[in-house]
């Protein structure tokens, strides 16, 4: 059917029952494990980096912000500077979201979810990012024994682990607080670090007061679960 139209190519293809779509799969060499020697490569390659937050808590409200954040990454010979850093930044503001704001809420008698959409599941804005944010690539590193396009790594998800760095920031920043209320008790804090979770860790006088004993009957749940 040379020369003729896409629409009655297609329509011929529909009626004989002519799959139109291709499908291939990339196998990433010399990866493979075995378990029972231990010994082998898990994976290609790893794609590495550090991150350090500094943060201010109002341990009144629990509200904070994040002031500085520095990163550098090993990604090997970046292709697109532009896109990779662009990458990082966004990966990372995921990350601190993931840690400080996204708190999923579901009913305890059906398990559905009350954060379903925008209103309620707090995604993070331009207004949550870092006042001050400095991405690096790391440069000069031995990329010779990377077997990928021009010795590149992949960067869309590793930075988002990244941005767990501004939890443990204002973990610090409430542990800080803690001492100068005398509070010697271990801190267990969940992730994510919302401004509730964070004003109540603080453990000073207004906290302690504005606690409830969860007094539940038998068989009954906290209305509120977070997973």
């Amino acid at each position: 059917m040379a020369g003729e139209p896409f629409a009655k190519i297609a329509k011929a293809a529909y009626l004989d029952r002519c799959n139109l779509t291709a499908t291939g799969h990339y196998q990433t060499p010399d990866v493979g494990y075995n378990w029972e020697k231990n010994e082998g490569m898990l994976y290609f390659y790893f794609t590495q980096g550090v991150a350090i937050a500094e943060v201010e808590l109002d341990t009144l409200t629990g509200a904070h912000s994040t002031l500085r954040v520095d990163i550098i990454m090993d990604i090997g010979r970046s292709l697109n500077k532009a896109i990779d850093i662009g990458q990082i930044e966004g990966a990372f503001a995921q990350g601190q979201g993931w840690t400080t704001t996204e708190e999923f809420l579901y009913s305890p008698s059906t398990g559905r979810l009350f954060t379903a959409g925008p209103g309620t599941y707090k995604i993070p804005s331009a207004m949550d990012i870092p006042r001050d944010f400095r991405v690096e690539l790391l440069e000069g590193a031995d990329t010779s024994s990377l077997k990928t396009i021009f010795s590149s790594k992949g960067v869309g998800e590793p930075p988002l682990f990244l941005g767990a760095s501004v939890f443990f920031a204002l973990r610090d920043a409430v542990m800080a607080k803690r001492r100068q209320e005398g509070v010697t008790a271990p801190l267990y804090m969940e992730s994510p670090a919302t401004p509730e979770t964070l004003r109540m860790a603080c453990e000073d006088r207004l906290a302690q007061m504005s606690r409830i004993p969860q007094t539940l009957k038998e068989g009954k749940t906290p209305f509120v679960i977070r997973i």
